[in-house]
């Protein structure tokens, strides 16, 4: 169950998919593939959904493949049959879930108040899809949940399109979204739809530039002189920040060679796990002897580190935003 998560974590994205036909199935995969989000959610609104998954899971074995709209138990049936790896549904239904549960199916069961998350725990469930996201209260609720919810993680559903998206890929307690936006006719306007948002769901800004000086002299001196520009400096044991009086705007002088040729640059994103399964795709990683953690160390979440990636001589790493 764990691996799951983690792969849903780093897809970030969850297509919610009508199946009209059994045909529309392969070509619509393989656009979201290209896309950049090799995963979808067939939903069971359609007579073409069982025979849709067997068809996807055939022609396209490394796309993640889950049953949604999963409302009673014929069609959790016909979903395990058909060989989905994770199972959803819109609300709680206990005989649905315990069905699921007892084939050792992963269960994301739909919840819309605080009520139905107790009753998820109870049954060992901390992965939940928050339905209908939009309609239920938004990221107002989801902040809501996140108090006495500390450990719960949410698949958030239902009104969530390219412009708000990024508002619940901030939310700690998000795992994935789901959505619909990026399914059209046209195959083409899927695949370019699809590299957009996940282009746009890592939330990637500039945290600081970095400078290597030569010593603590150089560093004071390099301090001093972004203070002309209004970015006033501020001491630390290794290094000077020099931050901006408008906006987040800063600037880090290491007191000696740090990493990189010439320095380093931050960039901040929302999920370090997620941006990294997303550079890999270019043959970057992390350095994980840099890594540090927002709680205990060596457990997710990451909240910094390195990668293998170097531009213009200064090297790159990823802070927490």
């Amino acid at each position: 169950m764990s691996s799951l998560l983690e792969r849903i974590r780093d897809i970030g994205i969850i297509p919610v998919i009508k199946l009209n036909s059994v045909e529309q199935a392969v070509p619509l995969a393989k656009a979201l593939i290209a896309g950049g989000i090799p995963a979808a959610e067939v939903t069971f609104r359609t007579d073409a959904a069982a025979d849709g998954i067997k068809a996807i899971k055939a022609a396209c074995p490394e796309m993640l493949l889950g049953a949604g709209t999963v409302i009673n138990k014929e069609y959790a049936r016909k979903a395990i049959d058909a060989g989905v790896e994770f199972i959803v549904s819109p609300g709680f239904n206990p005989e649905v879930i315990d069905f699921v549960l007892d084939k050792g199916i992963p269960m994301i069961p739909g919840i819309a108040n605080p009520g139905q998350i107790e009753q998820a725990l109870c049954k060992g469930l901390d992965v939940l899809k928050f339905f209908p996201a939009e309609a239920g209260g938004g990221v107002a609720m989801l902040d809501a949940f996140a108090g006495p919810f500390p450990n719960v993680r949410f698949m958030a559903t239902g009104g969530i399109n390219a412009e708000n998206m990024g508002a619940y890929f901030k939310r700690k307690n998000i795992l994935a979204i789901g959505g619909s936006w990026m399914i059209k006719d046209d195959i083409e306007t899927v695949t370019a739809l699809s590299r957009k948002a996940v282009s746009a769901m890592h939330g990637f800004t500039l945290a600081h530039l970095g400078i290597n000086a030569a010593d603590d002299e150089d560093a004071a001196g390099i301090a001093q002189l972004f203070e002309m520009f209004g970015f006033m400096g501020k001491e630390g044991n290794a290094s000077w920040f020099n931050n901006s009086l408008t906006d987040s705007t800063s600037f880090e002088t290491m007191k000696g060679n740090g990493k990189g040729v010439h320095g380093h640059i931050g960039i901040k994103t929302w999920c370090i796990e997620r941006a990294l399964a997303y550079l890999s795709r270019f043959g970057i990683s992390a350095d994980m002897s840099t890594a540090k953690y927002t709680g205990e160390p060596g457990k997710s979440p990451l909240s910094f580190v390195y990668t293998t990636l170097s531009i213009g001589g200064f090297a790159v790493h990823l802070n927490k935003a």
